[in-house]
């Protein structure tokens, strides 16, 4: 069992950054897979990146490539989303989520999430 809970959203300016934190409960933090996602308004749960625990590779939904990085501490349990050149097209409330054995971007096939923290960009 597993749970996460997410910190840093915010309202800030277009081209700004936010980092957003997801702390995660449980001892074997490292052998979960983690993704964040993200969901405005109105709109379908969106990937936005990976990072496997096995390997370490990190995958990018191609709206964020080049502008957010996802990394994790597992000395401190937390995954983190580095988001730089924020655009008011970023606006979603921002999950995290975790999964001993998926690490893509389908969003049904992870087990664990968290209730969200907003992120809200103006123009």
């Amino acid at each position: 069992q597993v749970q996460l809970v997410e910190s840093g959203g915010g309202l800030v300016q277009a081209g700004a950054s936010l980092r957003l934190s997801c702390a995660a409960s449980g001892r074997t933090f490292s052998r979960y897979n983690m993704g964040w996602f993200r969901q405005a308004p109105g709109k379908e749960r969106e990937f936005v990146a990976a990072i496997s625990w096995s390997t370490g590779s990190t995958y990018y939904a191609d709206s964020v490539k080049g502008r957010f990085t996802i990394s994790r501490n597992n000395a401190k349990n937390t995954v983190y989303l580095q988001m730089n050149s924020l655009k008011p097209e970023d606006t979603a409330v921002y999950y995290c989520a975790a999964d001993s054995r998926y690490s893509g971007s389908y969003h049904a096939e992870y087990d664990y999430w968290g209730q969200g923290t907003q992120v809200t960009v103006s123009s």
